[in-house]
């Protein structure tokens, strides 16, 4: 027996917004969108595999945890082969960036906030 993780949520007020987002600002692939009705099944994959992201539109008092799922701190981590290059491609579509990219033992990396608050390690491992 096996097991992985295949996917997590995240918190969205609304599912095209978060499409164009992470489809084109970060270049991740749309794997699912399936209406529902009252809702959508939408998965977003990164480029280079691992965990999918289910946008999940937040309704009700769910609204209050959009961007505030990791409360506060840093919770998701976008691995890439060039921090340099994906940084400078971000940036030029406006993410912003809480700091100067620093190196670590594990690699090199820079903290960046998706549109709605959410904390991002955009990471490059150690070779």
């Amino acid at each position: 027996m096996t097991e992985r993780l295949a996917a997590l949520s995240i918190l969205v007020p609304d599912y095209d917004e978060a499409i164009a987002f992470f489809c084109g600002t970060l270049g991740f692939a749309l794997v699912e969108d399936i209406d529902q009705g009252t809702k959508r099944w939408v998965r977003v994959r990164p480029s280079g595999g691992g965990a999918d992201l289910i946008l999940a539109r937040a309704t009700g008092d769910q609204a209050s945890g959009i961007g505030a799922q990791g409360a506060g701190r840093v919770w998701l981590f976008l691995e890439t082969s060039d921090l340099a290059r994906m940084r400078t491609r971000m940036e030029a579509a406006g993410v912003p960036f809480e700091e100067p990219t620093r190196s670590e033992p594990y690699g090199r990396v820079a903290v960046f906030r998706d549109p709605w608050g959410n904390r991002w390690d955009l990471l490059e491992r150690a070779k």
